[in-house]
């Protein structure tokens, strides 16, 4: 990772570090000291939130700074912290001696330097983060052009319902290495993709997420992923994964309609409850299709007929989709190893990817290269 230079503090000893590869397993804890609405939008990963002003404080303070005075902003601003810092304190109890907090907020500036300093007069040796959440940020952005490049994907595509998702999660029991874009960004990646009890995460949590799981990947074994779009739900893929997941290998999952169906059926059974969701979902395809069209596929729900929907939705709309872009934009797809899927029965997946990790772990072994 690119050192991020900065004055750093001192008191005699060094009392900040730099934002570096290693910076975020050195430390017992990470103290962010944003307020909740800045912690809720990103942060460094397992990171905790230690507001020394909350969201209502922090608007005070710059309105007092703005129309008032620098002065009086300060002095307000000063008890406030101190006051939250009081409490914030008297909640780490069970700390030993040796504790090491890295303390973060957005520059590494005030907020932060007044906690770690109360810290380190109780005789804890902590530290803050140079140049704060953006130094943070500009390493997210940096790496994640670079780090893609660092590995082999293995592309797994089909259309809709033919099981992607599924096989990815048993491939992840069976001990592959996984990339799940999907999970990352707590969406299916169709226009029904929402999930009913995780919204999605901004576009700057999705990237930490995502800068988070690949650091931790092995570049000498494959990684498994799904052909996705450039963007999934509301977040957008970084150029250098996308460019890194269109020259890879790939593989295709091939299903019958009827198996598809019964896959979608299973996966989105939380609409079944939400007809009031669903023709919201289904709205947003009125630029695609016909009024009536749509309107038919909201009478089918509305009475229930599940298998009917899902069958002309597959139809009408996600095959057509996906045989413009899946080649289009995966080039290698056309050379794909097709892997057929005969149910939605999870003991068949899982002997699917237990295959198809030993297979990727006995050529790792063997040196044979893995973008072959």
């Amino acid at each position: 990772m690119r050192r991020v230079e900065s004055t750093p503090m001192r008191t005699g000893t060094r009392t900040s570090v730099a934002m570096s590869a290693s910076v975020l397993s050195a430390f017992d804890a990470i103290l962010d000291v944003r307020s909740p609405t800045e912690f809720a939008d990103d942060h460094l990963p397992g990171a905790h939130n230690v507001p020394v002003l909350d969201d209502a404080e922090r608007a005070r303070v710059g309105t007092l700074y703005k129309q008032v005075s620098p002065f009086e902003a300060k002095r307000i601003g000063a008890a406030l912290v101190a006051r939250n810092i009081a409490l914030h304190v008297e909640s780490f109890t069970g700390k030993l001696r040796s504790w090491r907090p890295l303390v973060v907020c957005w520059r590494g500036g005030k907020r932060s330097g007044a906690m770690a300093h109360v810290l380190r007069e109780i005789g804890w040796d902590a530290k803050t983060l140079e140049g704060g959440y953006k130094a943070y940020r500009r390493t997210v952005v940096e790496a994640l052009e670079r780090l893609p490049r660092r590995y082999v994907f293995r592309v797994v595509h089909g259309t809709t319902g033919s099981g992607k998702s599924r096989l990815l999660r048993a491939l992840d029991a069976a001990g592959a290495q996984v990339l799940d874009l999907e999970a990352l960004a707590a969406h299916r990646g169709s226009v029904l993709g929402a999930l009913p009890d995780r919204p999605q995460p901004s576009q700057k949590m999705f990237e930490s997420r995502l800068f988070a799981t690949l650091g931790a990947l092995d570049p000498g074994r494959p990684v498994f992923v799904e052909g996705e779009s450039r963007r999934i739900g509301q977040v957008q893929l970084p150029t250098g994964l996308i460019e890194a997941m269109r020259a890879a290998v790939c593989l295709r999952l091939e299903a019958d309609l009827e198996t598809r169906v019964a896959l979608l059926l299973e996966e989105y059974c939380h609409f079944f409850d939400d007809l009031a969701a669903l023709n919201a979902q289904l709205d947003c395809l009125g630029d695609l299709h016909s009024r009536a069209t749509v309107e038919t596929w909201k009478t089918l729900a509305a009475q229930g007929e599940w298998h009917a929907l899902v069958m002309r939705l597959l139809e009408a709309h996600y095959d057509p989709a996906y045989r413009r872009s899946a080649v289009r934009n995966f080039p290698r797809l056309g050379e794909a190893q097709v892997l057929a899927v005969s149910g939605v029965d999870t003991r068949a997946f899982a002997r699917l990817a237990r295959t198809l990790a030993s297979n990727g772990e006995r050529d790792a072994r063997a040196g044979v290269p893995l973008g072959a």
